[in-house]
């Protein structure tokens, strides 16, 4: 069997393959959320209320992502209607763009906190193994989806727009202790990570087949 048939369209794209994945998808978005109730709680407490939606980072990130997922295992044809068939493109390149970049955000900043003295316990190894798998698989399925480049534009500057915020009004996700003294350089490297993750997004989209696989 060749290598390249691991990433076919026909076995990703298989039930066998898409059943067991939106069994984890759905279940691991809620318990983001979840995972991020003190913060949201703090959050509306002593934010203004909007800016709530800019701190579940992750969990949405894999809602996107699961929702493009089902549209095109559900509906794999291309909705007549533009508004529909728009707003079906922006969830598409939002799923890519946040899921490459929180999941490896997320994997990045857990070692860079064990580096400066912060414990990789279970839970770390849980995190850094599932948000590797949201990038990974947001990288396979990207040449599945039919996002244009207004949709990507779309989701570029809405994932930009929530790094300003989160490192404006100090909204971003909990960090290890240690990382708090860089906070700067974590900005940093998360705006230059959303710019890599539009561009692996454009990439694995609109390159052609050849040279996506050479």
């Amino acid at each position: 069997m060749e290598l390249r048939l691991l990433w076919s369209r026909g076995l990703l794209m298989h039930p066998s393959i898409l059943w067991p994945m939106m069994l984890i998808y759905i279940p691991g978005t809620v318990y983001g959320y979840y995972w991020y109730k003190e913060q949201l709680i703090s959050t509306w407490n002593e934010h203004p209320h909007w800016q709530i939606v800019f701190v579940p980072d992750s969990p949405t990130a894999s809602l996107w992502f699961a929702l493009a997922v089902l549209f095109l295992w559900l509906w794999p044809r291309r909705p007549r209607n533009p508004w529909i068939r728009g707003i079906r493109g922006v969830i598409e390149a939002l799923g890519v763009v946040t899921s490459v970049k929180y999941g490896i955000w997320a994997t990045a900043i857990i070692l860079a906190g064990y580096s400066q003295g912060s414990a990789l316990d279970g839970a770390a190894w849980m995190l850094m193994i599932g948000h590797s798998a949201m990038a990974v698989c947001a990288l396979l399925y990207a040449r599945f989806f039919r996002f244009g480049l207004w949709s990507l534009l779309a989701a570029a500057l809405w994932t930009f727009l929530n790094d300003t915020v989160d490192y404006t009004f100090d909204v971003f996700p909990y960090l290890p202790s240690e990382l708090y003294d860089d906070l700067t350089g974590v900005c940093i490297f998360t705006v230059l990570l959303t710019a890599l993750s539009v561009a692996a997004a454009w990439a694995c989209r609109f390159l052609p087949a050849d040279a996506r696989e050479g």
